[in-house]
């Protein structure tokens, strides 16, 4: 029946179909054309790209593929201008767009970036005001206790900013520690904080604050200490270090032994001999009371000592030794043949022998008497027993390591002339007695035991210096208060102005006024005195009893 109805349809209808097939299918074909699925190389469309089916075909077509996308053989050159154009315009309208996208994002990120900008501006503006305000009314003293006290504060050796701001901060001194570093780093006042004590009111500025912890004048950890004409460098090294002045004995030694203080202190470039010396500026290291702190850099104690020698005895003028015009013992020293450092040296022998300051006198007489004139009579050495163990005292001065085989280099016994430099540091007046000695022809001085309050007794010969030996010895001597000579049981007593015994005292006093009998003009008693010269030979010349 079917077919019948087919072989039956009117053939218009079944035109009027084909043509609306052809029609669909043209459409279908500029579609195509416009997906670029028409391959032109190959005549058709590609066969891996699927294609509408044939209602009418037997089978289906099959699935083809898009290979290229050029317009179909349907599609005439202008469509194809016209999609290119209309491509184009599209793509150039996308990127517009995209553009116009990404300046309103733009624009609102930049606004949000300035609405956070102003944000943080006004935040750290209101906060800057805030320290600023706080802090200035800290630094001009506004802000603090208005019943102000004073307090301790012990700054350490070399102390930093932080250091500094945490001590006066825990000290109520301040209340901003952080505007306090801020003002002395502004102010280039991080340097020059000195150690030590300090007592500090807090109702001071941050500028009066800084300056009175920068200076020496307000501490309060003084040591008020006297060293004493005759000591020598270890002896002041030991004693600045009981007191605390100095931490570090072997660096003020070797600063004692550099040429560290020469650029300041040009007296000290006349020493040639540096090498020779144990110590550079023994001698130079004045004796005097000295106020020191605690703690103290070494270079500004040894400043102190080399200052106070310059004021005293390099550029102090005054009329001395009973002249008219005022002149300083550098310039009086000038005249007497030797150096200035020599003349130290001969002072520290002085200072370290005499018993008095007349005693001082009349040994410096005695040293320059040898020195000119003493191998002529028999006295080619000083022999000095203070020279003996130097740099140390005494014996039991020297470390036990090194006693079995210590000599000095300045032991006078050994040596001719004076030694390398001073032995200790010599006050005023033995310089002055090294610069100006008394008119004598003695050679030889020793002393009383100290017991017996260290009685000088000089001569010019060896005979009667051994006698005054054996009187000590003997225990026959007497008390004087000063110059006092004896041999044996026979002396001149300056107090009587007599002898003890008084014998030949009318003959003896025109001719000795002044000195100690000659040992030849003596009167002995017999054996005893024989016996007592015997026994002094024995002891030996240049004996002291100190």
């Amino acid at each position: 029946m079917s077919d019948i109805s087919r072989n039956n349809r009117p053939e218009d209808s079944i035109e009027e179909t084909r043509r609306k097939k052809m029609e669909e299918f043209r459409r279908s074909a500029d579609r195509n054309a416009i997906r670029g699925d028409y391959d032109s190389d190959r005549g058709g469309y590609d066969p891996e790209e699927p294609v509408q089916d044939d209602p009418y075909a037997e089978e289906p077509a099959p699935r083809r593929r898009r290979k290229n996308r050029e317009i179909n053989s349907y599609s005439d050159n202008d469509t194809k201008k016209k999609i290119e154009r209309e491509s184009k315009k599209a793509l150039k309208q996308q990127k517009k767009e995209e553009k116009k996208l990404e300046k309103s994002k733009a624009k609102r990120n930049r606004r949000i970036f300035k609405l956070v900008w102003i944000a943080m501006i006004v935040l750290v503006g209101i906060t800057l005001s805030q320290f600023l305000l706080v802090g200035v009314n800290d630094l001009l003293a506004i802000s603090r206790d208005d019943n102000p006290t004073k307090v301790m504060i012990h700054v350490p050796a070399d102390p930093t900013m932080d250091e500094i701001a945490t001590l006066l901060h825990d000290a109520n001194v301040i209340n901003e520690p952080g505007f306090f570093k801020l003002y002395a780093s502004f102010t280039s006042s991080e340097k020059g904080f000195r150690q030590g004590d300090f007592e500090i009111e807090t109702d001071k500025d941050y500028e009066a604050i800084i300056n009175f912890l920068q200076s020496n004048v307000n501490r309060t950890d003084i040591v008020k200490m006297q060293i004493t004409e005759g000591m020598n460098l270890l002896e002041i090294v030991e004693a600045l270090h009981e007191k605390g002045v100095i931490n570090d004995e072997q660096e003020f030694l070797n600063l004692c032994n550099s040429d560290y203080f020469d650029a300041d202190f040009t007296f000290l470039k006349d020493i040639k001999n540096k090498d020779d010396r144990y110590y550079k500026l023994e001698g130079y290291l004045f004796p005097d009371t000295y106020e020191f702190y605690v703690g103290e850099d070494p270079k500004s104690v040894i400043s102190k000592f080399l200052n106070n020698y310059d004021n005293k005895i390099v550029l102090h003028k005054e009329k001395y030794f009973g002249n008219s015009k005022k002149t300083s013992l550098v310039e009086e020293a000038a005249e007497s043949g030797y150096s200035f450092d020599e003349i130290l040296t001969i002072a520290s022998i002085i200072q370290a022998e005499a018993a008095s300051r007349d005693d001082m006198y009349e040994i410096s007489a005695i040293l320059h008497n040898r020195m000119k004139y003493g191998t002529e009579s028999g006295v080619s050495k000083l022999n000095c027993d203070s020279t003996f163990y130097y740099p140390y005292r005494k014996a039991e001065n020297v470390p036990e390591s090194i006693k079995s085989s210590f000599k000095s280099k300045y032991n006078t016994d050994e040596i001719d002339g004076l030694p390398a430099g001073p032995i200790c540091n010599p006050g005023v007046e033995a310089i002055k007695a090294a610069v100006k000695p008394n008119e004598s022809d003695n050679l030889y001085f020793c002393h009383d035991k100290e017991e017996n309050g260290s009685t000088p007794y000089y001569a010019k010969t060896i005979q009667q210096h051994e006698a005054n030996l054996q009187a000590i010895e003997n225990g026959t001597t007497n008390s004087y208060n000063e110059y006092n000579y004896g041999y044996g049981n026979y002396y001149y007593d300056y107090n009587s102005g007599s002898y003890t015994n008084g014998q030949q005292y009318q003959q003896e006093q025109q001719q000795y006024p002044d000195q100690q009998l000659p040992a030849n003009q003596v009167q002995s008693q017999g054996q005893n005195q024989a016996q007592a010269q015997g026994q002094a030979q024995a002891q030996g010349q240049g004996q002291t009893y100190e």
